[in-house]
């Protein structure tokens, strides 16, 4: 297959991937309008935030090693307290990289 076959199907993916993309998007928002706004239906989307960063965060917290837990809490403590996101990643990050650079 010539080169600019496969530039033509790369451009072909990511143009279809961004159509679908979209396309989920603008549909959610088309139907916003149609969901209930009491009962379980609200709590359940009230709580999917939530579920979502747990779904993220998890995972890297347990790829991190013994010390990731420790870090997250940490994390999760500045950013209670100070509410400044930033620096409360920022000190998790500095957790794990210290104990890396510590064991090695």
């Amino acid at each position: 297959m010539p080169l600019q076959d496969h530039h033509a199907l790369i451009g072909m993916a990511i143009g279809g991937a961004a159509l679908i993309t979209y396309g989920l998007r603008l549909g959610g928002l088309l139907l916003s309008e149609k969901l209930p706004r009491t009962g379980a239906f609200k709590i359940f989307l009230e709580a999917l935030p939530g579920t979502i960063l747990v779904s993220l965060v998890v995972p890297g917290i347990l790829t991190a090693g013994a010390w990731g837990w420790p870090a997250a809490a940490l994390t999760a403590f500045i950013a209670r307290k100070t509410g400044n996101v930033f620096m409360a990643m920022l000190a998790g990050v500095m957790v794990v990289a210290l104990v890396r650079f510590l064991e090695t």
